[in-house]
């Protein structure tokens, strides 16, 4: 039977009033965050904010990891998912060696593996043959359509039984499959019949499921998710949800918001979405982050000329593509706090090809300070490959404020734990204190701002001080307001906590 939670999400999606005013309307709600780390990519816990702004990260480019250069794999092999299992990680992705309508029998799933999320090598699997040989890291194949999207995910709900471990969807045209693995590499069927269908789309469409979908396990909805492939003129983006990875909701439009923190939430005008990359974030899990391909079709970047000398297949440049970052907190709404291109292509023409700069579904922890995520490059291109990009941890965007000092002034909330820690950085010159209010904004006696230690350094945890110490204790469970003054200085998260918590690790 579907939970009660699931069931009311579900219900509550087809009721829910349009979204400025459901956000609005959160205003006057407390939030009790507990324990939980709190980023800074959206507007949730601030109220206002003086001489300081938004700011997203810009990612830093590394290495390539992986090439597309074994006969069963060639320029078409995408639709990357990364997982990384205790102490192994995972790459599984689309091995085609000729192109081809999706979902043809020429496509097969592929697995490259990894004991730091760096190097990675393709492991001789033995499972399927190709051009007469066993030998090769093919881990599905002769499954079509399934194999043109056929996207794992490592399932982290409670009890779930050891066969099922690992799930899979993928399909296109009218039907989407679910697959289980118990370890990542031999793979059968959930069911024979599919588990979403054309018939769990109750609104217009034209595109569905011809994309790289997936599904998790959302530990703060208590259900699993599925976000896929819809559109008309646009290609959009819709979720569904169910309680056993088997029977599913009819399927919801997500919709886009903006709050510049002037004008209040607004729609976002719809742009073409080609994948979604959406999952729980590993170091905070009831904050899903997404890194879609946002494709410009008819941009033409280019000549012809230039994409003869690339040796680009002639159906896929005369369009270009870059990724943004949006949230969710669950729901049917994305929060597009940051309009600008998150992944911008790099320098060279490859780049700025059709369907170029694809981001793989999920981030992993490859450092103690860092997280890494992969995008495919030079696609329908011989050079065809996947890179590495890295951020700090928590690291995708900040509160940032310049010389001139800035203030964040949090709304009322409610923590447990006793102390107070910050992900932070700031110049040499630079510093934050922190001042701790009551819910009509007034300095509680001993934390207030010159009672704080400042805060110099870049570390990704570090325990505020007052002049009485770090302990919070007396004023855990009651509404308080935070004051935040900075000066040369970006704050991304922050998480209340025992002083000797460390750090989160996957």
């Amino acid at each position: 039977m579907m939970s009660v939670r699931c069931l009311l999400t579900a219900v509550g999606l087809l009721l829910i009033p349009p979204v400025w005013s459901t956000v609005h309307a959160r205003d006057s709600v407390i939030p009790d965050i507990g324990t939980r780390r709190e980023l800074f990519v959206d507007r949730y816990l601030i109220d206002t904010l003086s001489h300081a702004r938004l700011q997203l990260s810009q990612p830093r480019q590394e290495e390539i990891v992986l090439r597309f250069d074994r006969p069963w794999e060639g320029p078409f092999s995408g639709y990357t998912t990364v997982i990384r299992d205790g102490n192994r990680y995972r790459l599984y992705y689309r091995g085609i060696a000729q192109s081809g309508n999706d979902g043809n029998e020429n496509e097969r799933t592929c697995l490259a593996e990894s004991e730091d999320g760096i190097h990675w090598t393709k492991p001789s699997l033995g499972l399927f043959e190709y051009d007469g040989s066993r030998s090769n890291n093919i881990v599905l194949a002769n499954a079509a359509p399934v194999t043109h999207n056929f996207c794992p995910m490592l399932d982290t709900r409670p009890g779930v039984p050891s066969a099922e471990r690992y799930k899979a969807i993928g399909g296109t045209g009218e039907h989407l499959f679910a697959w289980i693995s118990a370890d990542g590499i031999r793979w059968k069927r959930l069911q024979d019949a599919p588990v979403l269908t054309k018939d769990h789309i109750p609104f217009p469409h034209r595109f569905r499921f011809d994309s790289q979908n997936l599904a998790f396990w959302s530990q703060s909805e208590q259900c699993y998710v599925c976000y896929f492939r819809v559109g008309d003129r646009f290609r959009r983006i819709a979720r569904s949800t169910s309680p056993d990875f088997r029977s599913w909701t009819p399927a919801v439009l997500m919709r886009q918001i903006h709050d510049d923190g002037i004008h209040g939430p607004q729609p976002v005008p719809d742009e073409h979405l080609y994948t979604n990359q959406t999952s729980p974030y590993f170091r905070a899990p009831h904050l899903y982050i997404a890194t879609p391909a946002r494709f410009f079709p008819g941009r033409q970047v280019v000549s012809d000329e230039q994409a003869r000398a690339l040796n680009v297949d002639p159906k896929y440049y005369r369009d270009t593509s870059d990724s943004v970052f949006l949230t969710s907190r669950g729901g049917d709404v994305y929060d597009r706090t940051f309009l600008e291109g998150f992944l911008k292509p790099g320098i060279g023409l490859s780049n700025w090809v059709s369907r170029a700069n694809y981001p793989a579904l999920n981030m992993v922890q490859t450092g103690p300070t860092e997280l890494s995520f992969y995008v495919n490059h030079d696609y329908a291109q011989p050079t065809a490959h996947l890179k590495r990009y890295t951020l700090r941890l928590d690291g995708f965007a900040s509160v940032h404020a310049g010389a001139v000092p800035g203030e964040l002034i949090t709304r009322p909330f409610v923590f447990s734990g006793s102390a107070l820690h910050l992900n932070f950085a700031t110049s040499a010159g630079g510093g934050i204190r922190v001042e701790i209010q009551d819910q009509g904004g007034n300095p509680l006696p001993g934390f207030a701002l010159d009672d704080c230690q400042e805060i110099i350094g870049n570390e990704i945890d570090r325990v505020v001080m007052w002049k009485t110490g770090s302990d919070l204790s007396s004023v855990a469970g009651q509404p308080i307001r935070l004051r935040f003054v900075l000066s040369d200085a970006d704050l991304y998260a922050l998480q209340f906590a025992d002083p000797r918590h460390e750090p989160t690790t996957p």
